[in-house]
């Protein structure tokens, strides 16, 4: 069985989206989707900066765009009309969320890029309130750092599994635990986000995309959609988008949607662009299954194969 994931903020890389604005008519799908949410994402995924693109705003919509674009060219975005490829079971890590929802059918292109450009407004608002942030801790015991984090003030906003946990909170909160590190924990590596996303600090992002959701129309999954605020599966295109609209301020469980996966029986896990975070996660937690990250089109060849043998 096929799994096919979306990875969350702080995967993109200056000039990710090039090579994929070179297919047959992903610049016009691009512009398309930029006139509708008031975003230049061509200039935003080829000529802009890390700093740009860290910008929260900036950045959420920039991921999503770009998992649709690479999920339509291997075929598997059930709105293109070529569409070919029908996973086990889908989804998203943090913003991800949203694209995975895309794949899933339950929102369309221009509704899931809408949301996401009001999500990630809204959360750079919340995030702007005060100067917060996130960091990735490497290796230790999940128990032993989760009680650390909190003697420290910070929330475990992210349970990734494979021994690693983001932890998200106040600036100064993150460099005391830069200084007093959990036992066992190797190494503390700030991320690429503007916020501590995903904690108590998103709060005030919640109510407006509670009222930005009231305008979507969201369809039922056509394949099986795994949640990452607990790992389980949602069959209702409703409680798919207000799951979306809580999570914002509410960890991720990437643990479990992994420990998920397993009892759906996966055998192999492909994560669209720009992927990566989210293979290598599940190289570490999930033996056996075969992994494939879409970073470039010249990973689509590869792809195919791995969907002909697993899809």
């Amino acid at each position: 069985m096929l799994v096919l994931v979306a990875p969350g903020q702080g995967a993109q890389t200056p000039g990710f989206l090039t090579p994929w604005l070179e297919l047959p008519g992903a610049a016009d799908r691009v512009a398309a989707w930029s006139d509708t949410i008031g975003l230049d994402l061509a200039h935003y995924g080829t000529k802009a900066d890390a700093d740009e693109i860290r910008d929260t705003a900036v950045a959420q919509p920039l991921l999503v765009a770009a998992g649709i674009l690479s999920a339509t060219a291997l075929g598997a975005y059930p709105f293109a009309a070529d569409a070919a490829v029908t996973p086990g079971a889908v989804a998203g890590h943090s913003v991800g969320e949203i694209t995975a929802a895309a794949f899933a059918g339950v929102l369309d292109d221009t509704a899931a890029l809408t949301l996401v450009r009001k999500r990630g407004l809204a959360m750079a608002d919340a995030a702007a309130i005060t100067e917060t942030g996130m960091s990735a801790l490497l290796g230790g015991d999940p128990e032993v750092s989760v009680a650390h984090l909190e003697k420290l003030g910070l929330t475990p906003a992210n349970v990734n599994g494979a021994g690693q946990i983001v932890a998200a909170g106040t600036l100064e909160q993150l460099a005391a635990l830069n200084e007093d590190k959990p036992e066992g924990v190797r190494k503390v590596v700030p991320l690429k986000v503007a916020g501590a996303f995903h904690t108590h600090h998103m709060a005030p992002a919640v109510d407006t995309l509670a009222e930005a959701a009231k305008a979507l129309t969201p369809a039922d999954p056509k394949v099986t959609y795994v949640s990452n605020k607990d790992g389980r599966t949602v069959a209702s295109g409703a409680e798919v988008v207000e799951r979306l609209v809580g999570q914002v301020a509410n960890p991720v469980r990437w643990d479990r949607c992994m420990e998920t996966f397993q009892e759906l029986g996966v055998t192999a896990l492909l994560e669209v662009c720009p992927g990566g975070t989210l293979t290598g996660l599940a190289k570490r937690a999930l033996p056996g299954v075969k992994t494939l990250a879409l970073k470039t089109p010249d990973d689509l060849d590869a792809a195919r194969e791995l969907v002909a043998e697993h899809a």
